[in-house]
């Protein structure tokens, strides 16, 4: 590791020794200065004198030229011309090697002998200790390296630190015997834990559940439990010793999180995204009816968004302060509609509640009742909801008091009426009561490019819920996304979004090989027919599909289909018959 501000005084210990091994092996005296000529270590006559600066020009050549100097007579030798001892000299040999650090020198070695013996047994083995001196010179230039590469770390650890301390996540690092070895702020505070606590013991169990696409976990520290939901990184070897890390969230607080997300929803016209012709045409609509009485009756393919429409169309009503009350008609059984829908006296039924029980339409009453799924609702209900639609009043399970309402009505259904009716499921004198206001909401493949900006949405939302920073999506991946059918619209659009992000990595971009795998097949089935030769039966299905899909499978989709393609509606019935489409 490479860094300018490195001193011989940051290893002055390690310099000692090293000058003293020298000393021992050649029998000679050893200084060792930096790169300021300060003596950081010396043997003999020089140990005394350490952080002082030493005397002489040869080290200062050494540091200027990089080169070693064997001054076989001292005093007489060029380089002693300018030293004020040069003729009153003690040494008998001197030798000067530097100590490099890369490329930069950092010190000097000098070796010093006093009488004509030392110099003697030092020149018939100077090759020898030059290699020796080297190898020295080399082992004082490692351990600077160590020490740098020490405070560095110790550096990152504390800016590591520092950033676990201030990020909102709990993170427990565990050495091999599951002992806590470090713990930041976040984790101390949700544990109710304290630097104390580090050393003990920690059982992280995993439950094999997910919560919003992360796994849960159950913790066990100092006998106390903890729901949490989090990751364990892979286990991280530093040296011979194991690690392993678990960052975290409290369950509570992404209980809390989602259920924040949730309810922050904007429910009016701004929530139903799409700048398509189709979308423009209906908000522009939900603004003409909005404050009116009238019942509206929304149809349209499942997860086109029947339950956001009729939100927006009470948002922007006079209503909006009122009671939003949904109730999905296809989601209860037949034998507890009719008492969550209009409620029961004390005693109604065996297994009731004793007080009795207010129903959905009084609850919303003053406000808007809207009525999901209103094709599966039982003949013996459609016949009382057309009277409380006629005569605004209803009558409790088990009572026979008229409670007079103030409610306005929206149903929704992704099945045909009118073919219900034909088959006598769906009482027709209901159907026109309920359809004073038609609105037909486009399928998702209609709609263009509202498929990007509904990703958008979708992607910002996952992101915090699942906490991501998934910001691009690439443009293979978008063609796919574009060219998909989308059978189940916005739904299946939310599902796929949520699947792609939950397998994101720290990229952020979302690329063709995270997409579900049946819009990979979609695509590929998709282009080998486009490939292939077509028959005039295989050409007219594709036409009639695509055009069906367009308009969506109900009555009015299939006369607009049928319009488009310049055939009449019972041809379109015959060949979709044909065709099973």
């Amino acid at each position: 590791m490479k860094n300018n501000n490195v001193n011989l005084n940051q290893i002055s210990e390690h310099v000692k020794k090293y000058a003293s091994v020298i000393s021992s092996v050649m029998k000679v005296d050893v200084e060792i200065v930096d790169q300021d000529l300060i003596r950081i270590a010396g043997t003999g006559i020089f140990s005394k004198a350490t952080g002082v600066k030493a005397k002489g020009r040869v080290y200062k050549d050494v540091l200027k030229t990089g080169k070693s100097h064997i001054i076989k007579e001292p005093g007489k030798d060029k380089l002693c011309f300018n030293c004020p001892e040069k003729d009153c000299c003690s040494e008998t040999l001197e030798i000067s090697a530097p100590i490099f650090h890369f490329d930069k020198i950092i010190g000097v070695i000098g070796l010093v002998c006093f009488t004509e013996s030392q110099k003697n047994k030092t020149l018939e083995k100077i090759d020898l200790y030059l290699k020796f001196i080297r190898q020295i010179s080399e082992f004082i230039s490692i351990k600077i390296n160590e020490q740098v590469e020490t405070q560095e770390r110790q550096k990152r650890e504390i800016l590591f630190l520092e950033i676990l301390n201030i990020i909102d996540k709990g993170v427990i690092v565990l050495d091999s015997k599951n002992k806590i070895v470090n713990i930041n702020d976040t984790a101390i505070k949700v544990l109710k834990l304290s630097p104390k606590h580090l050393d003990l013991k920690v059982n992280i169990e995993n439950k094999n559940e997910f919560l919003f696409g992360k796994e849960t976990y159950l913790l066990t520290v100092d006998r106390k439990k903890y729901n949490l939901v989090g990751e364990i990184l892979p286990p991280k070897k530093i040296k011979k010793e194991t690690y392993l890390i678990f960052i975290f969230d409290n369950l509570e607080k992404i209980n809390d999180k989602y259920q924040q997300l949730s309810s922050e929803r904007v429910l009016g016209i701004d929530s139903i995204i799409g700048e398509s012709n189709p979308m423009f045409r209906l908000k522009e609509k939900i603004k003409r009816i909005a404050s009116t009485k009238s019942t509206v009756l929304i149809t349209g393919e499942s997860g086109t968004g029947k339950e956001l429409v009729a939100r927006a169309i009470h948002t922007q009503s006079d209503r909006k302060t009122k009671p939003f009350i949904a109730i999905n008609c296809g989601a209860i059984p037949d034998a507890l509609l009719e008492s969550e829908l209009f409620g029961y006296v004390k005693g109604a039924f065996s297994g009731a509640n004793p007080n009795g029980r207010m129903g959905k339409f009084e609850l919303a009453n003053g406000g808007v009742i809207f009525l999901d799924e209103i094709g599966d609702m039982p003949l013996y209900l459609q016949v009382k909801l057309l009277r409380v639609l006629q005569e605004r009043k209803l009558v409790r399970v088990g009572s026979n008091n008229l409670l007079n309402l103030d409610i306005r009505i929206i149903a929704a259904t992704n099945i045909d009426l009118k073919e219900k009716i034909k088959k006598k499921m769906f009482r027709e004198d209901l159907y026109y009561r309920l359809n004073v206001i038609p609105i037909e909401i486009p399928n998702l493949k209609s709609r263009g490019k509202d498929i990007l900006l509904i990703i958008e949405k979708l992607i910002k939302k996952y992101n915090k819920v699942l906490g991501k920073y998934v910001h691009t999506i690439d443009d293979e991946t978008k063609k796919i996304l574009m060219s998909y059918e989308w059978p189940g619209n916005v739904r299946e659009l939310e599902n796929v979004v949520e699947f792609m992000i939950n397998l994101s990595d720290e990229r952020g971009i979302i690329t063709k090989d995270l997409l579900p795998d049946n819009l990979l097949s979609s695509k590929q089935s998709h282009t080998s027919i486009l490939e292939d030769v077509l028959t005039i039966a295989s050409a007219e299905k594709i036409l009639i599909k695509n055009a069906i899909n367009k308009y969506g499978n109900t009555t009015n989709g299939k006369k607009k289909a049928a319009k488009e393609l310049g055939i009449g509606i019972a041809t379109l019935y015959r060949k979709s018959e044909k065709y099973n489409i």
